[in-house]
């Protein structure tokens, strides 16, 4: 029995970012693709004067260092992202590691704070 595609995003949706990241892999090695590839084929179309047009909305946090204190900067991803402690963990070791995709600004503020504050190095990209 074939599964629909809602039941496949709904399982998928159950799984932990880590999980999702295996996944992806999994899929480009059994079908030759790269995810990364067709984002870059679709950029450009847009051409530079819409994108000179188009005001930025939606920002990502980058962690470039987690700093001296790795378990507090552990404990705030946990509290930003929702992980678990050793997805949170690997993020965090994975550095530079996104923290954060595709959020309002004052958010990616916020966040980029709460990392400082808890010993990281981030930024707003």
């Amino acid at each position: 029995m074939a599964l629909s595609n809602q039941e496949i995003l709904d399982a998928i949706a159950e799984k932990s970012v880590m999980d999702i990241v295996e996944l992806v892999k999994m899929m480009e090695e059994k079908f030759g693709v790269s995810a990364a590839a067709a984002v870059a084929v679709a950029g450009p179309a847009a051409g530079p004067a819409a994108a000179a047009a188009i005001e930025q909305t939606e920002f990502t946090v980058v962690m470039s260092s987690f700093g001296e204190n790795k378990v507090n900067v552990i404990k705030a991803v946990r509290e930003i992202t929702g992980l678990g402690l050793k997805e949170a963990k690997d993020l965090v070791e994975a550095v530079p590691a996104t923290i954060k995709d595709a959020i309002p600004k004052a958010d990616a503020e916020a966040i980029v704070k709460k990392l400082s504050d808890a010993g990281a190095k981030a930024a707003i990209k």
